[in-house]
């Protein structure tokens, strides 16, 4: 109930075989609203709602595999990896960063998860 509802016929995240499958976060919160005006502040906002559905898929950040990072202008690269580095601290998961062009409603980053169930 923290996050925005889905805008499309997806779920926000999917169980499977033991992993859950986190569809891509926007940094909205919870009423749909675009929080932070700079790449960092969206990337920290995007990560918290993945944070929010692994918790509620019975993962967490630690048990994350695999990451993919959509960003508008790969020149964001340096900003992204850093809020990256910090919200996920000695946990490396394997990861992709993607540049787009332009995302939904002039956000500059999404971000989706594999992970681990915590058993």
């Amino acid at each position: 109930p923290s996050l925005a509802k889905p805008r499309g016929h997806y779920s926000p995240a999917v169980i499977h075989n033991g992993l859950a499958f986190v569809s891509g976060q926007l940094p909205l919160d919870g009423e749909g609203k675009i929080v932070g005006t700079t790449v960092e502040e969206q990337m920290l906002q995007c990560l918290r709602n993945m944070e929010t559905i692994l918790k509620a898929s019975g993962s967490g950040v630690s048990l994350v595999v695999k990451a993919n990072v959509f960003v508008t202008d790969i020149a964001f690269w340096p900003k992204i990896n850093g809020v990256f580095a910090d919200f996920f601290g000695n946990h490396r998961p394997a990861r992709v960063v993607v540049p787009t062009g332009k995302l939904i409603d002039g956000v500059f980053v999404e971000v989706d998860c594999i992970a681990a169930i915590n058993n």
